[in-house]
């Protein structure tokens, strides 16, 4: 199967995450709007009651996608490595999906322990990466740390989905050890992750001036239609007299529906990009990353090439 076959086959997945994308936001701008209400009328401050109703949509939302992603986000990296290692899909992939993750991870706790710890590794890592361009000293160096651990995030997301696919692979080993492998690969082959990079930024970058763009415009174009709401004036009070780009747009009624335009659209691109665009970026990179490490499984001895610079890499391989 090619890319192309697989990305078609798998997108039910994203599709799947986006509704309780969708229905995540909807919670959030409802309580939102709720706790803007309550304030308004309890308090005389809608603004205080907008900020602890959103807090609280916030919450709920990550706990509700905490847990769907447990299958929805699992589930599609397993297949899209099954597509990638065996060539095929089974019909009724999101079922075969989630089946794949509950038997590789018994429990919800066990894939969050494993995905932690692939994250606190490469996190760790890249902390220690973004250390070499502050070394450089003052605001140059500051500026090129800055850089690269902005690009190093970037580079750990996709990464830790790589590796989550070869703990997906590798279901004849336990979990613990296929991580550790996994980490150790991209270490091995990091020229065949790194020359996917230009497209997975390129492709970012593209549909954020794209999708984002043209979002920001209607939401604008919508704002301006309503006119001025009473919340501006509420915003723009708590905003005067402070310091910062920011803090002055918001400090001018007129202005924040432009900060609320792109802000809005930034939460669509958002959703968009990781539902659409992303998943077809990643089948490339975990192809790349799977077929560079199918016939150069790294061994017991290289393991210890990530132990000095790794404190959670070391702990996991010592309890192996």
């Amino acid at each position: 199967m090619d890319n192309k076959q697989i990305y078609k086959k798998t997108i039910g997945f994203s599709l799947r995450r986006v509704l309780w994308d969708i229905l995540s936001l909807v919670l959030i701008l409802a309580l939102g709007t709720l706790g803007f209400l309550i304030g308004d009328k309890a308090i005389q401050n809608g603004l205080i009651g907008l900020l602890i109703g959103a807090i609280v949509g916030v919450i709920l939302a990550v706990l509700i996608s905490r847990f769907v992603s447990y299958l929805l986000k699992a589930g599609q990296i397993a297949m899209m490595t099954r597509g990638i290692t065996e060539g095929e899909l089974p019909d009724n992939v999101i079922a075969e999906g989630k089946k794949v993750v509950k038997e590789r991870f018994a429990t919800v706790a066990a894939y969050f322990a494993i995905t932690g710890v692939i994250k606190g590794i490469f996190n760790q890592l890249g902390r220690g990466i973004a250390k070499i361009g502050e070394s450089v000293g003052g605001d140059t160096g500051n500026a090129v740390g800055s850089a690269i651990s902005s690009i190093i995030q970037t580079v750990v997301a996709y990464l830790c989905d790589c590796c989550l696919g070869w703990v997906f692979y590798r279901k004849e080993v336990k979990a613990a050890k296929a991580t550790c492998e996994g980490a150790v690969l991209f270490f091995k082959h990091g020229k065949t992750f790194f020359k996917n990079m230009g497209r997975v930024f390129g492709m970012g970058i593209l549909s954020l001036l794209l999708i984002g763009g043209a979002f920001t415009g209607i939401i604008y174009a919508i704002l301006s239609a309503i006119g001025e709401l009473p919340l501006y004036a509420q915003v723009a009070s708590a905003f005067a007299g402070k310091e910062g780009t920011l803090a002055q747009i918001l400090s001018n009624p007129k202005t924040i529906p432009i900060a609320l335009a792109v802000i809005g659209g930034i939460l669509v691109w958002s959703i968009i990009h990781s539902t659409f665009i992303r998943p077809f970026v990643l089948t490339g990179v975990l192809r790349n990353y799977l077929e560079s490490g199918v016939n150069d499984i790294p061994s017991e001895a290289s393991f210890s090439m990530l132990d000095s610079k790794s404190a959670k890499f070391r702990k996991l391989h010592s309890e192996l």
